[in-house]
């Protein structure tokens, strides 16, 4: 926080000095983290998950048929003022349940209140309008910037004891709001869809809805609010400022179960610094090329229990992020106390995923018992210079992936960077900053996956390497590639049963210190277990190996001596 008062200039003039001197302090705080004698081996299973569980919401008997309200389940009649009504109603005489009966209701956007449970009948749809001048253009929080979009189509904004309950369906129209490419749809349906109108890009290659939608995707940082902006500005891209499904700031004890929620325009779920959120149950849906169609976006949250519910989404499935760059840290509110249980992914980007905006940092998080099939990566951590942010205290625990399209475990500190494919001896370290991010303290453990590009890549920042990582019994098949590792360091590997395609090496390290394999198994038939790479790879330990691994089955690239691995 002094940090921030420091930066804005509110103290007297001799803040200036004591700006330098906190900066300073950051730095070697930074510093002094990066170095901390916590090592992996330490690392252990939270005993007591008390301070994960949310607090859940509370209501009242009370039920207010959206019916009595004039609502008409015609599929034609919008029924916006008819919901939101029994919604206001609802939460003025102290809460309840708002009911949507069998039957099929257009709406426009709805506003949850206080005490509201919104209650979804079996063989409801809500269906949102694809009529964008329902959705007014609104200042909001977007990708973790502040920015303008259009209104979603469920929100709520400090509201407290609210849900979505049931086991309707609803559906945010997001197909008349996506663009879409044409590799990612097969020929049949790419033909159909130009010809229902809309636009091309001038390569042919991207449809869009419209001409404001494609002016949007020309404008550089469209939607993003910067000062002296008004919200009219942005009126000339309105249609490609897609809102997410649902949209709940600053709320308190929420409730989603049973619902099954689909075709979102951008994300579909996204609790934006939000306290005791469960989610219970719920199913998912977006089409693989749903451009941003995520799947949950916990930002910035305190207390969540996501359980029992299935994902398959265009973009990251699950997803943790707490802000971006220094708009993140100047929010300063991480997303903590989390926990994921027997939750299955299907396609998406990624199926557990922390970041990329991750500035306000992430910490205390479990994982258990989850399945991903088919999603391009299993679990995901990206980040990138310029977020900051600490991710720590995140364990795992049972993970059995399948037809995972690249990484099934990947930790990359480059994301999206132009520089992402620089060789490992051309990296070159930056200053240690608050902008600098870290990754450390994950516990992965009784993980397997059957078919990947990748088993694991790690890919730290040479000023700052991954760190403090456990993983025990992984077990690792039918991937192409095993293990690549760079910038990391006081990494444990227990149990690490690895059988890729490639075997000329099996594992590729480079730029790492403090490597423990203990208890490994790879291939009889493997050419080479291990190469090893960088000037500053050091203090690598290979024990209890199957087969016993011989030193020529070790590659030492030029500059690295045998030394620095040991065999047992």
């Amino acid at each position: 926080m002094l940090y921030w008062i420091v930066r804005d200039g509110i103290l007297p003039p001799w803040g200036k000095r004591v700006k330098i001197i906190y900066r300073r302090m950051w730095m070697l705080w930074i510093c002094i983290s990066a170095l901390s004698v916590a090592r992996a081996q330490e690392l252990s299973w939270p005993k007591d998950l008390s301070a994960y569980r949310p607090e859940a919401p509370v209501f009242r008997a009370d039920t207010f048929d959206i019916r009595h309200y004039g609502a008409k389940p015609d599929g034609h009649t919008l029924n916006t003022k008819a919901i939101q009504s029994a919604i206001d109603a609802c939460s003025a005489a102290g809460g309840g349940v708002v009911r949507i009966p069998e039957g099929f209701w257009l709406t426009g956007p709805i506003v949850m209140k206080s005490g509201v449970n919104l209650y979804l009948q079996a063989g409801a749809l809500l269906q949102f309008s694809r009529d964008f001048n329902q959705y007014p253009l609104v200042k909001t929080n977007y990708e973790g910037l502040v920015a303008v979009r259009c209104q979603s189509p469920i929100s709520a904004e400090g509201a407290e004891n609210i849900a979505i309950t049931g086991s309707g369906i609803i559906d945010g129209g997001g197909d008349a709001w996506r663009m879409v490419k044409k590799g990612k749809m097969p020929p049949d349906a790419w033909k159909q869809l130009i010809g229902s109108g809309g636009v091309l890009s001038a390569d042919g290659n991207t449809w869009y809805p419209s001409e404001k939608s494609l002016l949007g995707a020309q404008t550089p940082d469209a939607g993003v609010w910067k000062p002296g902006m008004k919200i009219s500005d942005f009126a000339r891209i309105k249609d490609f400022l897609r809102p997410n499904l649902l949209k709940f700031t600053s709320c308190k004890k929420i409730l989603l179960q049973g619902v099954s929620f689909r075709n979102s325009p951008a994300w579909c779920l996204h609790p934006l610094m939000c306290t005791d959120l469960t989610v219970s149950g719920i199913t998912v849906y977006n089409p693989e090329y749903a451009q941003n169609g995520d799947g949950i976006d916990v930002e910035s949250c305190t207390r969540v229990l996501i359980e029992n519910s299935q994902f398959a989404t265009g973009d990251d499935g699950i997803c943790l992020k707490s802000g971006r760059n220094e708009e993140g840290r100047r929010r300063g509110m991480p997303t903590q106390y989390v926990l994921v249980r027997n939750c299955v992914v299907y396609h998406a980007h990624g199926g557990f995923v922390i970041g990329s905006e991750m500035s306000g940092g992430v910490h205390d998080v479990v994982v258990q018992h989850c399945t991903f099939i088919g999603s391009d990566n299993g679990l995901r951590f990206k980040t990138t210079r310029g977020r900051g942010g600490v991710v720590e205290n995140i364990f795992i625990d049972g993970v059995v992936m399948e037809n995972i399209v690249h990484d099934a475990i990947l930790f990359d500190m480059y994301y999206m960077a132009t520089n992402a494919a620089e060789p490992i001896g051309q990296v070159k370290p930056e200053a240690v900053t608050e902008a600098t991010p870290v990754f450390r303290r994950f516990l992965i453990r009784n993980v397997t996956c059957r078919g990947a590009q990748r088993g694991i890549y790690i890919r730290g920042l040479p000023e700052m390497p991954v760190q403090q990582l456990k993983l025990e019994n992984i077990t690792i098949t039918e991937a192409r590639e095993g293990l690549i590792c760079s910038y990391a360091r006081d990494l444990v590997f227990q149990r690490l049963h690895i059988f890729p395609l490639r075997t000329n090496p099996v594992m590729d390290l480079a730029q790492v210190q403090q490597v423990v394999f203990d208890t490994l198994s790879y291939a009889s038939d493997a050419r080479s277990l291990l190469r090893v790479e960088g000037a500053e790879t050091k203090d690598i330990r290979i024990s209890q190996a199957s087969p016993a691994p011989l030193h020529h089955m070790i590659q030492y690239a030029a500059g690295v001596s045998p030394a620095v691995v040991e065999l047992q």
